[in-house]
Order: structure tokens, then sequence, then C-alpha cells
């Protein structure tokens, strides 16, 4: 994409390699730049992490294949070629990636997008990746655009920019109540126990377990539990597997039970977000 250089993220010809990348923490407006929008892309051959970092401008994260996830606090994102996240610049977050993901960032001016963005919330927020959207990022990328041709781009990209109706994140509880189920659910979204069977071995009340998960969520027990199968059955999608392999690594009985519950959180198909 454009050959200008993005103070914390240098283009991929010159990015560094390996499985670990240390990148600054800056606030939002602390280092001039000379560009109004600027994008990179890279294929990964390993599997890498980027921890705690912020960028001066804002970020639109998008990925040509593969999944990514990027965390910022309790809260962590899912991104594939479907699903982007608009990330506002000075968020400090931490992202990583498998192999044979091919990420793209494009990065905007606080000039350029401080009046168009003001629709988008006031942190990160994944947005569908629509064909238009693509086409236009792409032309972003293109070499010889005319700085009028530009402006016109990024005024069209900013302005279809638009939360996706189900956002594909994860915010993870810290009350130590919660702890034993955010690890199981974790480490296993198939496992089966229900709000009662948790009641039961925490030896607490359900209505405490579920004001626990709301005070920190928003969610109760089971729309939580459904948000961390949204997002890793996303990842497994972005990342190929079989609807077959996916339904039973979420704990459904069949591709059809799975594709009901992922429309019933998501308001969309399985198959809608692949790859």
């Amino acid at each position: 994409m454009s050959s200008t250089q993005v103070p914390d993220a240098p283009p991929a010809s010159s990015a560094p390699t390996g499985p670990y990348r240390r990148m600054p923490l800056q606030p939002a407006g602390s280092v001039p730049v000379d560009f109004t929008s600027v994008g990179i892309a890279e294929s990964l051959d390993m599997a890498t992490r980027w921890p705690d970092h912020s960028h001066t401008v804002h970020e639109l994260l998008w990925n040509d294949a593969g999944p990514s996830t990027l965390r910022a606090g309790p809260r962590t994102w899912t991104v594939t070629p479907a699903i982007g996240l608009w990330l506002p610049a000075g968020t400090v977050h931490s992202a990583e990636a498998p192999a044979g993901t091919v990420y793209r960032a494009t990065y905007f001016s606080l000039e350029v997008a401080g009046e168009a963005a003001r629709p988008l919330p006031a942190g990160p927020v994944s947005l569908r990746v629509t064909g238009l959207l693509r086409e236009l990022l792409l032309r972003l990328g293109e070499e010889g655009l005319n700085e009028h041709s530009r402006r016109l781009t990024e005024t069209m990209v900013l302005d279809v920019l638009a939360p996706a109706p189900h956002q594909f994140l994860v915010h993870e509880p810290t009350a130590g109540l919660l702890q034993p189920i955010v690890t199981a659910v974790l480490a296993d979204p198939a496992d089966a126990r229900t709000l009662g069977d948790w009641s039961r071995q925490l030896r607490v009340s359900e209505r405490t377990i579920t004001r626990a998960f709301r005070a920190e969520t928003g969610l109760g027990f089971a729309r939580w539990v459904g948000s961390v199968r949204v997002q890793r059955a996303t990842t497994l999608l972005a990342d190929g597997e079989p609807l077959e392999d996916i339904a039973e690594a979420m704990g459904y009985r069949s591709p059809s039970a799975f594709g009901a519950a992922f429309r019933k959180l998501t308001g969309t198909t399985p198959s809608s977000l692949r790859g």
C-alpha cells in the first residue's frame, strides 16, 4: 500500500519479523504525521504477538485471510476477513494472530477522521467489512492516487463505517466469584454446565451469579457463554474449519443446532463470516 510510514507501525516491506513485536505507547496526537491516511499489509509466516501498545492515530484493522484477536483491558475482539475493528487513537491494546493470517491496517490522522468518525463510539468497535468498504480501503492504497481522489475516498470510507449489529468480543469478568466459570468456559467453550450447575458447585444462588456477570459485562450467564462460543467459532470459521468440527467444539449436537444458536446471537449465519 502507500509507502508513507506510520510512526509506530512500519510498512510490511520494512516490518520486523519474529513472533513477538514490541511497539511504543503513544497517546492520541502525540506524534505529528505527514499523511491523512496510510495502509499496511503483511502475511504472517509464524504466529505473532504484539504486546501492549497504542497509536497516535486512528486504526482500522481488517484481514485478507485468517483470524486475529485484539485485547484492550478486559475485552477481546475478533478480526477476520468479514469483521474489522475500529480502534481510536491512544487505545492501549495487544494483539495476536496465527501463522497464515494476512492482516491489513489502515491508519487515519486525527484531522481527517475527527468529524467524520464522530458517529462511531469513543472506544473500539467491530465493523462489518462489506464489499464496498473493502474496495474503498484498497483504493486508498493505490499508488499515484491524487490528493483530491484520496480525500474523496477517505470521506467515503469514514461515511460507510458503522458498528456491526453484533460486537464480536468477549468481556472477561474479574470478580473472584466468577473465576471458576470464566476459566472453565474459556478453556472449553463446549462446557455444558448450566447456571444451576454452577450455582450448586459454587454454593451461591443463581441470582448472585447473574448479578455478578451483568455488573461487569452487561450480559447474563447464558449470553456471556454464548459470546465466548461466537468469538471462538468466528475464529475457526475464518480459519476454514468444517462446520461439523466447529459445532462439536462449541458443544452443539449438530451443525444445524450450531447455526441456529449462532444466528440467534449474531443475527447472521456462520457461512456469512467465512474468510
